[in-house]
């Protein structure tokens, strides 16, 4: 059911002549209950996910006395003389935490060991795998996968209790997980269960607002959630009828580190030494993959084999590269795998020469006074980033993109800035934009693209001209670290200031030429004709596609000067009209999927900028 009435209240002097609502139907052969879980499922961040095709995942032979370690734990632990059930896996950007949390997951899985996953990720178009939203319901929908009776108690718990996807993640845990544990226990073989629970990136949840900015109540912070994840665990450790370990990976930022703190319980103001010890007994011993274990030898083995294939494909002679280099580069990464994976991806991807020619210029970066007198660990890593952006023809601009691509159309942003992009209205697995739309509303023509990024291939993925409906996406978070620190960055550096005015340009560009769109091949021609400040006529689907992409944008709330405001009265009825008879292709129409979140956001903003721009004449 929609109700249109509290959309509009107060709104008068327009008519909706036909209105379509699809509503998906749930998976065949799913009751009530179990599609009802399976709406709250974030799909993307399981370990095996079409999402994380491209995930990185450790070479052959590498971390093998880690994997081999977190393995035995997990498979293994019942025999010591204090079972644990949590352990906790850290390292600073770069160590290659994802990769060895995929891998272990891959390896569990293979030997029957794995009963589920969640990998958060802050990059992600989805908003399941960047919230704590869909954490337990995703757990609890796959360990109904491997037990008829627990998926037959879940979904009792589900149908006595259908707001429970609304409770805390505390009260989730005991009635998805827990409860139907317990009540299948007499009748359950514990041991026939698989054993791991694998979750990576904790520490790229983000914060989930249950009020607005007005409200008169603290607003929740990033580590209130990451927190709350870390508790629901942890009391779902200790319960006797859970029978998994839980292997979880993050940064070792304050809130882990606190948590994790073996100290904590001692101090904590518990008087019952047992209780402490129960407490305490929870925990295996922490890994850090920086301090515990040196990375020299496998990103060594990381790099020969990468090489031996650079080697082949090109025909280079042995031998290549020379031991010393070999050694230089090791040294270089600091026990970084980021470092080695970008170098290697800067030889093969880059336009600027083949891997011999590439490898000389890699070896030929220097740190410069500006990195070098920050106490960055990340020296050399700072420095290739620092190389390869000053590559592009327009190194500024190329770091305003990269901005955008990142913070204003994979998620909302955080730190970095004013803008973000709403995923209030659109399907919370839809794929991330394609790249022509960000090219059409940043107003670079065809070819601009390819040109800026040319020479960057190494730091995102940039589609093909032929593949432009494809996104653009990061390799790796920690470019992001690097351009949000000025000391790490330098010239790079893009103030909040810049970024707000880089978006208000390019957003009322759009508003003031009430834009359709053509494809991509007319992409010159709609700019050009935008530009002068004249609508234009295209297919309609795929005006549809730009104006579903553009109507995401939320603008920053510090509005542009009067000046620059330039949207009429009929440019605001034309938008109306857009925004209240256009259908997403392939999704519901935008006027239910935005009742559902209560808000009008563009209508909103718009009718702010026209009526700031009339009442400055």
């Amino acid at each position: 059911r929609v109700r249109l009435g509290s959309m509009f209240n107060s709104a008068h002097d327009f008519s909706i002549d036909q209105l379509n609502v699809t509503v998906p139907p749930p998976s065949p052969g799913l009751s009530n209950a179990l599609a009802e879980l399976e709406s709250h499922v974030a799909t993307g961040a399981m370990h095996d996910s079409a999402e994380r095709c491209d995930a990185p995942k450790c070479h052959a032979e590498t971390r093998v006395a880690l994997q081999s370690d977190l393995f035995s734990w997990i498979t293994e632990g019942d025999i010591d003389s204090e079972p644990q059930k949590i352990r906790w896996v850290t390292g600073p950007a770069g160590t290659g935490k994802t990769a060895v949390m995929g891998s272990l997951a891959y390896t569990c899985e293979k030997k029957g060991m794995l009963a589920a996953s969640f990998f958060f990720a802050s990059w992600s178009n989805s908003i399941l795998r960047r919230l704590k939203t869909a954490f337990i319901p995703t757990l609890a929908h796959q360990l109904a996968q491997h037990s008829p009776a627990f998926r037959s108690a879940l979904e009792s718990v589900i149908d006595k209790n259908p707001i429970v996807f609304k409770k805390t993640l505390d009260t989730q845990m005991k009635m998805l997980i827990l409860e139907p544990l317990r009540s299948i226990k007499a009748q359950s073989d514990r041991s026939q269960w698989p054993r791991a629970i694998v979750i990576d990136g904790v520490h790229e949840c983000e914060a989930e607002q249950y009020h607005t900015p007005k409200a008169p109540v603290r607003e929740r912070t990033k580590e209130d959630d990451q927190e709350e994840i870390l508790h629901a665990l942890h009391e779902a450790a200790m319960d006797p009828a859970f029978p998994f370990r839980i292997v979880v990976a993050s940064r070792p930022e304050r809130v882990f580190r606190e948590f994790f703190d073996p100290q904590r319980f001692e101090t904590s103001g518990i008087d019952a030494p047992d209780e402490v010890a129960r407490l305490l007994g929870s925990f295996a011993p922490s890994i850090d993959l920086h301090e515990h274990y040196n990375a020299n030898d496998d990103i060594t083995l990381y790099l020969r084999a990468k090489f031996n294939e650079i080697r082949r494909r090109h025909n280079l002679r042995l031998p290549w590269p020379l031991p010393s280099v070999m050694r230089l580069l090791v040294d270089q990464a600091s026990d970084q795998f980021i470092y080695a994976t970008t170098v290697l991806r800067f030889l093969t991807d880059s336009r600027l020469g083949d891997p011999q020619t590439l490898l000389e210029v890699v070896l030929a970066v220097r740190v410069t006074n500006l990195v070098q007198g920050s106490g960055n660990p990340f020296l050399h890593l700072d420095a290739l980033y620092i190389h390869i952006l000053e590559s592009s023809p327009n190194p500024p601009l190329a770091a305003q993109w990269i901005w955008i691509v990142y913070n204003c159309i994979q998620r909302p942003l955080e730190l970095a800035g004013p803008y973000s992009i709403s995923s209030h209205a659109f399907n919370q697995e839809r794929q991330r934009p394609a790249a022509i739309h960000i090219n059409q509303w940043l107003r670079l023509l065809d070819g601009g693209a390819e040109h800026l990024f040319g020479t960057l291939h190494s730091l995102l993925k940039v589609p093909s001209p032929k593949d432009i409906d494809e996104p653009y996406s990061l390799y790796h978070k920690s470019l992001l670290d690097f351009l949000r620190d000025p000391q790490r960055c330098g010239h790079l550096y893009v103030e909040e200031d810049e970024r707000r005015a880089f978006f208000w340009d390019r957003y009322l560009r759009v508003c003031d030429s009430k834009p359709t769109v053509f494809s991509s091949i007319n992409v010159a021609l709609m700019l050009f004709i935008c530009d002068s400040g004249h609508g234009i006529t295209g297919d309609a689907t795929e005006q549809a596609k730009f104006l579903g992409f553009f109507f995401r944008i939320e603008p920053p709330s510090v509005l542009p000067s009067l000046d620059r405001i330039h949207v009429t009265s009929s440019g605001v009825d034309w938008w109306m009209k857009q925004l209240i008879t256009i259908s997403w292709p392939g999704e519901e129409h935008i006027l239910p999927a935005l009742e559902r979140f209560d808000q009008i956001q563009f209508i909103r903003d718009m009718f702010v900028l026209v009526h700031m721009s009339l009442a400055s004449l």
